[in-house]
């Protein structure tokens, strides 16, 4: 007889010998079908997760976990694409930090790391969930601010109170714990800042090179001024 329970067919091993060597043998049969089922499913597991981390590798900043480059243009062109439908403006922010290099040089590249570290921190406490903010390399940064208001001023005031309120943040010191070989650890407090370059834009007017190439020399522009400082370009 052949019994059923948990999915898993069962037959009832008694009768004449030649039954019983059948029930044997389909039961073996039925225990490597499902220790082959259980090896599929840990194979078919296991290569999910080395997919997602194939994904975040390829789309996010190892350092910071921050986006990178390549996800922060994919999330720029759904912006562009989505101001257009929605008539509202967007902001790019474009950060390049001050006073980061002579950190680097005292103490090593592992405390810049650090600082690197908590500036995403940072960063990323200023923003809303549906804003982006990304390591775009070394030490500069970008904000991605979605679905500002459809007035130019509006939007515009908007984007210059988050940029103030980053700007604040990030100038506030830095408490960092360096590891020393054979010593104890130190802590290093460093005063770091940014110049923030902001544009404005609602819709594809000029591409995405030319929203970012508009960020950044305004951002060169607050390196200009001294750093620690906010401008924008002219809205697009």
């Amino acid at each position: 007889a052949v019994q059923g329970g948990d999915g898993v067919a069962r037959a009832a091993v008694h009768g004449p010998s030649e039954v019983a060597e059948v029930a044997t043998a389909f039961n073996a049969m039925t225990d490597a079908l499902q220790a082959s089922t259980r090896s599929l499913e840990a194979e078919v597991a296991e290569r999910k997760q080395v997919e997602a981390q194939v994904r975040d590798v390829a789309f996010h900043d190892p350092l910071t976990q921050l986006p990178n480059r390549l996800l922060f243009n994919d999330r720029l062109g759904q912006a562009i694409a989505s101001s257009a439908r929605s008539r509202v403006y967007c902001a790019l922010m474009f950060l390049d930090l001050d006073h980061f290099k002579p950190l680097n040089d005292a103490h090593g590249h592992e405390v810049g790391d650090l600082l690197l570290v908590e500036v995403a921190n940072r960063l990323s406490s200023c923003v809303r969930q549906v804003d982006t903010v990304a390591r775009f390399g070394g030490d500069e940064f970008v904000v991605l601010l979605s679905d500002l208001h459809g007035d130019p001023e509006t939007a515009h005031a908007q984007a210059n109170s988050v940029a103030e309120k980053v700007r604040v943040l990030l100038a506030a010191p830095y408490l960092l714990m360096v590891g020393r070989d054979g010593a104890a650890d130190a802590l290093v407090q460093h005063h770091c800042s940014a110049s923030i370059g902001v544009a404005l834009f609602a819709g594809p007017l000029g591409g995405a090179a030319h929203i970012v190439k508009s960020a950044d020399a305004a951002m060169y522009h607050a390196k200009k001024a001294g750093g620690n400082t906010v401008c924008f370009a002219s809205a697009q």
